[in-house]
């Protein structure tokens, strides 16, 4: 699944003022509720129930905070570059400064699980994640995002 059929360019900020994972969880799910018409209330509750089944810091600087939800119609996602990493809980115990917050419908497994592929094996690109952190422009980070799609289409 491409990034583009989830993220849109109004999900981004590339100089979040964040200093705590609480925090993070609050704005990703106003982000989102903004952007995707979606109940921020019921974002944020999801985004926080998974993160008591364990951490979505997978290292490197890199988080990815998903949820399912039964009320939402289609994957969405919102991405943060902070402008000061933050404790993550990630796998490596290292702070997070770029996150990708991704909410999916309960009912879509396959698009919910094709989604996080996607961003994981974005993220995990060492020069992607260097070209995110030289950015706060959040159109920037939006075409860095998808440079590996446009570079697969052609």
């Amino acid at each position: 699944m491409e990034l583009s059929k989830f993220l849109l360019p109004e999900a981004i900020v590339a100089d979040a003022k964040i200093g705590s994972k609480k925090r993070l969880l609050q704005d990703a799910a106003a982000l989102a509720a903004q952007v995707y018409g979606l109940n921020e209330t019921k974002l944020l509750c999801a985004l926080q129930a998974r993160e008591l089944l364990g951490p979505t810091g997978m290292g490197n600087g890199v988080a990815i905070p998903h949820a399912r939800l039964p009320e939402i119609t289609h994957v969405a996602g919102v991405f943060m570059h902070l402008e000061s990493p933050i404790d993550f809980e990630a796998v490596d115990r290292q702070p997070v400064d770029l996150v990708f917050v991704l909410f999916a419908p309960e009912s879509a497994v396959t698009d919910h699980l094709k989604s996080l592929a996607r961003v994981s094996r974005t993220l995990r690109n060492e020069a992607t994640c260097k070209k995110l952190r030289s950015t706060r422009d959040s159109a920037a980070a939006y075409s860095i995002l998808l440079e590996n799609e446009r570079s697969q289409a052609a």
